[in-house]
């Protein structure tokens, strides 16, 4: 009888190459492929880490496709690690279709502890941090405005992560829906050279985004309904 597979999921560095734990490079190591969203992304991390593997790409355009054949990967015995290019798979990255596959098989999930943008974000912005909801990326358009009005009655300290060219767009929407002295916190470029955390009221995020070059990747941080 072969011996079943398994998945592993294992968080990446969001930044700063030293972000990864000893446990994540043995599993790298140990796995038959590993399955990432960007191929020349992780290709780096495993240049800098001497680990030679094959890569398989796997990326929100064609996980849907490639269910059935990493089901059968797995069936065979093979131990398949997942990759995001940054940070923790399935959060705000692919890998949730496949974890529910895989749980609907029978087949074994691991998920290892480790880098995910908004935990020192949340932590280092000032706000309640005991409890608090993760919205990940507003959505673009249909949907928008609903959303944004769901945030009024949530008394929770709210996280999202936010592109760089909708920043300043969703600080202003923030403000008109939750009052422009709502307290928030915009951390971006975590654990890299130019990492930065402002604090203050939406308004004064405002003005400081209107003046300062918004480049990066961000987490935005947004105090509850008191």
């Amino acid at each position: 009888m072969t011996q079943q597979g398994k998945l592993i999921l294992v968080p990446t560095p969001i930044g700063n190459m030293e972000d990864i734990t000893l446990r994540g490079l043995k599993i790298l190591q140990e796995a038959d492929a590993i399955l990432a969203e960007d191929t020349r992304q992780t290709g780096k991390l495993l240049k800098h880490y001497q680990i030679s593997k094959p890569l398989w790409s796997y990326h929100a355009h064609n996980e849907h496709k490639q269910i059935e054949h990493l089901l059968k990967e797995l069936n065979t015995g093979k131990l398949l690690a997942l990759v995001s290019d940054a940070g923790t798979p399935a959060i705000s990255d692919p890998g949730f279709l496949l974890v529910r596959a895989c749980l609907q098989n029978n087949i074994g999930v691991e998920c290892l502890p480790g880098a995910t943008a908004f935990v020192p974000a949340l932590v280092k912005s000032g706000l309640a941090s005991d409890a608090f909801i993760f919205l990940g990326f507003l959505p673009e358009k249909k949907g928008r405005q609903t959303a944004l009005k769901n945030l009024v009655a949530i008394e929770y300290t709210m996280v999202f992560y936010e592109s760089p060219h909708r920043l300043l767009k969703t600080l202003q929407q923030l403000s008109e829906y939750l009052g422009s002295d709502r307290q928030a916190s915009v951390s971006r470029e975590l654990t890299k050279i130019y990492e930065e955390t402002v604090n203050g009221s939406l308004t004064e995020l405002i003005t400081y985004y209107t003046t300062h070059p918004v480049k990066g990747e961000f987490v935005l941080i947004v105090d509850g309904k008191k």
